[in-house]
């Protein structure tokens, strides 16, 4: 199994917690960060530029993505340009459509040719991919964020299309593909092992970076013993 440090993939933390971003902040394999609305709420943030600003000043060494909150298009794109304000390390997360089921495709353009690094999200399919792709191809660096995760929990094997989108991505030298929302640490090693660029994983699924490469005879008799220890101290009885 390939050492950490010699993975190809490069790693960025996904939450909204300060603390804990700057904890991962300092192992040297990640990358950058990636937030959500979602995320910041399950986090207790009610200021949103008042977190982004405090994250910013704490990882001024890093990129970091923030998401518009707008449905709106034209609105997207005067809050896109405001958060594209906020630094020169930050990326503007833009949803691949609004919920109305635009696509957000000319807006990506338009963000992208102004020099706006952009962070294309929640897409699901290789149509997606091949759009945004194009949309990105002549502008600024860019990410887009294809959500394997959740493709996985439609019951899909998300490795195949996973592996058909960094093709895709070859007509944007400047984009780079994000596997995102991943449920594994399987999910790192399979994404270096196709050729992805980034994979956004949350803190829970950073902290068994400490499993990699175990001996499973040890860990199995690991998992013995935390059931018997577990068992007694609950002062079960048969």
């Amino acid at each position: 199994m390939t050492p950490i440090e010699r993975l190809s993939v490069r790693i960025f933390a996904d939450g909204a917690d300060l603390a804990g971003m700057i904890d991962m902040s300092r192992r040297p394999y990640i990358s950058g960060f990636t937030t959500n609305p979602t995320l910041m709420r399950k986090a207790g943030i009610t200021d949103y530029q008042r977190f982004a600003r405090e994250a910013l000043a704490a990882i001024p060494d890093r990129t970091i993505s923030f998401e518009v909150l707008s449905d709106e298009l034209s609105e997207m794109e005067r809050q896109a340009m405001e958060i594209a304000g906020w630094g020169s390390q930050v990326y503007v997360k833009i949803p691949v459509t609004n919920t109305c089921r635009q696509p957000t495709y000319d807006l990506v353009r338009r963000l992208s040719a102004a020099g706006v690094k952009v962070n294309v999200t929640a897409l699901m399919t290789l149509p997606q991919v091949r759009a945004v792709a194009d949309a990105v191809s002549e502008g600024a660096p860019s990410c887009i964020s294809v959500f394997a995760g959740r493709i996985a929990d439609t019951g899909r094997d998300p490795v195949p299309m996973m592996a058909a989108a960094v093709e895709l991505l070859k007509v944007a030298p400047g984009a780079e593909l994000i596997w995102a929302s991943p449920r594994e640490l399987l999910n790192v090693f399979q994404a270096d092992a196709i050729g992805c660029h980034i994979i956004t994983v949350t803190n829970d699924i950073l902290n068994r970076f400490s499993l990699v490469g175990r001996d499973l005879d040890q860990f199995s008799l690991d998992t013995v013993r935390m059931f018997y220890d577990d068992a007694t101290k609950a002062g079960f009885r048969l």
